[in-house]
């Protein structure tokens, strides 16, 4: 139960996280900037799964645990971005994003932090991985 609340919650971050990249930037770039907010969600999403991932296998290391091997955890990682950046592409083109657009409220979020939080998710992650 708790998995599938966190999931609503991510889900609705992501969401508005998208809705405000796409906003800010449709001002200035037009068109383009439906590529900037795909662009930006896909960084976003796959730079917290690196991040989970690569805290369970540095857990996982420390416990003496030998769950997979650097390899099968690329192959893991490529799988998961193909999926995830399928997922994106059909979700935030066409009637989910007029929707979203629709329903969101506007929101002050600095574009700085936008754009720190996937840099910052990737630091961590690959600064695990060097456990």
């Amino acid at each position: 139960m708790q998995v599938f609340v966190f999931s609503i919650y991510l889900n609705s971050m992501l969401d508005q996280s998208y809705i405000t990249i796409f906003n800010h930037y449709k001002k200035s770039l037009g068109k383009r900037s439906l590529t900037v907010a795909l662009l930006y969600i896909n960084l976003l999403e796959l730079s917290i799964i690196l991040s989970l991932l690569a805290f369970f296998k540095a857990f996982a290391s420390q416990m003496k645990m030998s769950v997979m091997s650097n390899t099968k955890f690329w192959v893991l990682y490529s799988l998961i971005v193909l999926f995830v950046l399928f997922k994106n592409w059909m979700r935030y083109n066409g009637k989910k994003r007029i929707i979203l657009n629709a329903k969101s409220k506007p929101k002050h979020t600095s574009i700085y932090l936008l754009w720190i939080l996937p840099i910052g998710c990737f630091t961590f992650a690959f600064i695990l991985l060097q456990v």
